[in-house]
């Protein structure tokens, strides 16, 4: 029995079979949205591939940070892509995927002061 004094809501009927709204955003235009990385301002994508380096290379990353604005940057970026940092021709273990992919981003997104 229905409370005379409770105004009656109208049910979407949307929400009819479970409750809940449907998780469908297709049909509706979203006011904002997440920022792919790419779009996000060039600090902010620095800084995102820094913390990569630094969580598994502390002493790469800080060597990056001394480095970087300068034109060795990319050189010394380049540098341990490709041999490990190593000068002296011997081989070492790599780098994880993420790191490396982290040094390539940071190459494309140096640039000179």
């Amino acid at each position: 029995m229905q409370n005379p004094n409770v105004p009656k809501v109208p049910v979407d009927p949307r929400y009819e079979e479970t409750g809940f709204p449907t998780l469908q955003w297709e049909d509706e235009e979203l006011p904002t949205r997440p920022l792919p990385l790419h779009e996000l301002p060039l600090c902010v994508q620095v800084e995102h591939e820094m913390v990569v380096i630094a969580a598994n290379h502390p002493r790469i990353a800080l060597a990056i940070r001394t480095f970087w604005g300068k034109r060795d940057c990319v050189e010394y970026l380049q540098k341990l892509i490709l041999s490990g940092g190593r000068s002296d021709g011997e081989s070492r273990a790599g780098f994880k995927p993420e790191v490396v992919s982290a040094l390539i981003n940071l190459v494309g997104l140096h640039q000179l002061d």
